[in-house]
């Protein structure tokens, strides 16, 4: 069936609309692409609710996880570059993490270990298959509470004293042969310093950000932006993601984050960016024009990358039976319950704030969602603008 030639969004809008009356979110913004043509561009509700600002395209929010995508191209743009390979290990560039020790099944103290079968790779760290954690998603664990004791997100500590902190500490697995979202993306954005020789913010600002014309990314609003920053909200249960109500939690992660320089360029988490920026950074890597990275790195890039069997899975949650992961983002591998048959093929990821994006290369598609609520990844709201924006693309 041939796409619609003018597709009709209202169903999107509307959908969008709903959360914000409902009170899950406080505004959002989207954009789809067909190949690099912009379908819709659409902003509904309040930049600041209390304020009553209403958001526009140019509003500034916190990326979180959608940093990881830029720390991705930032390692692939090297590896284009012949710095290293990507089944090199780690520990030529980082040496922190040689001769790492793995915690046996069933460990009840961080010493009952046995030495890894092999080193990390960058390949590892690219698909979270690494064997490294991150502190941040299984409360009450005894890894856990092991990356807060060393204060592994610390902001004040430099991305080489988070790799000194890293240095003793065990691996869940053995390299490649399980899953764990983790500060591997912060390891790769030591790495893009080390094999580069220059700070990570000076490296993706001249190699992805000026190129592409991302004037608003960085890891600081300059004061003069800072009413274009988006007030940050979180829901009224943390357990019940569709529970009307929105408080404010602008401290969050921490008081004055991303207004005032910190010594860590999270390459994990760190960015600032807007729907815009976030356009120009996915139009790069879409055929139809010149791309950030090769073809051939890009079609690798959306490519599952996990050991046969493997899928990505969340602390506490059932497994995605689905999902695969590539190079800095998961690859649906089956449509799972609620996504459209034609997300097959998809590479996609988000923030914890509730910025999305996707790349379907087989629907020939690309989507981004931004909005500040606090454990928004993959909250239903996103599940329900993907289903509305295939079903108006005709995909």
């Amino acid at each position: 069936m041939s796409p619609p030639p003018n597709p009709d969004f209202s169903a999107v809008h509307a959908a969008l609309a709903r959360q914000v009356d409902q009170e899950l979110l406080a505004g959002v913004s989207s954009a789809v692409l067909r190949g690099r043509d912009l379908l819709d561009q659409h902003c509904v509700g309040w930049a600041d609710k209390e304020q009553r600002i209403p958001l526009r395209p140019d509003h500034i929010f916190r990326a979180f996880s959608n940093t990881k995508l830029v720390t991705t191209c930032a390692t692939l743009l090297l590896l284009e570059a012949g710095r290293f390979e990507l089944d090199e290990p780690i520990d030529g560039f980082i040496p922190q993490l040689a001769h790492r020790q793995v915690l046996r099944p069933g460990a009840t103290r961080l010493d009952d270990t046995e030495p890894a079968r092999s080193p990390i790779t960058i390949r590892q760290l690219l698909s979270h298959s690494s064997g490294l954690s991150y502190g941040l998603l299984d409360p009450g664990t005894m890894v856990f509470k092991a990356y807060i004791e060393r204060r592994m997100l610390d902001p004040t500590a430099t991305l080489a004293e988070m790799m000194d902190r890293l240095a003793d500490l065990p691996l869940l697995f053995h390299p490649g042969t399980g899953w764990e979202y983790s500060v591997a993306t912060d390891v790769l954005s030591r790495l893009v310093e080390v094999a580069s020789g220059q700070p990570f913010d000076v490296f993706i600002r001249q190699r992805i950000f000026e190129p592409l014309g991302m004037h608003d990314t960085g890891f600081v609003v300059p004061e003069s932006e800072r009413s274009r920053l988006t007030a940050y909200y979180a829901g009224a249960d943390i357990m019940d993601p569709l529970k009307p109500g929105l408080k404010r939690v602008d401290h969050l992660p921490w008081p004055q984050a991303y207004l005032r320089p910190v010594p860590r360029l999270s390459g994990g988490g760190g960015l600032v960016t807007t729907l815009p920026d976030m356009l120009a950074l996915l139009r790069s890597l879409l055929p139809g024009g010149p791309t950030l990275l090769r073809p051939h790195t890009l079609e690798m890039m959306m490519s599952n990358q996990l050991a046969p069997g493997l899928r990505i899975g969340f602390p506490g949650m059932p497994r995605h039976e689905g999902k695969g992961f590539g190079l800095g983002g998961s690859v649906t591998l089956a449509a799972g319950p609620g996504e459209p048959a034609g997300c097959v093929g998809e590479f996609q990821w988000g923030g914890m704030a509730g910025t999305h994006w996707w790349i379907s290369p087989r629907a020939n598609l690309a989507g981004i969602l931004m909005t500040q609520r606090f454990m928004g990844f993959w909250h239903p709201f996103s599940l329900e603008f993907k289903r509305a924006a295939y079903e108006a693309a005709g995909a």
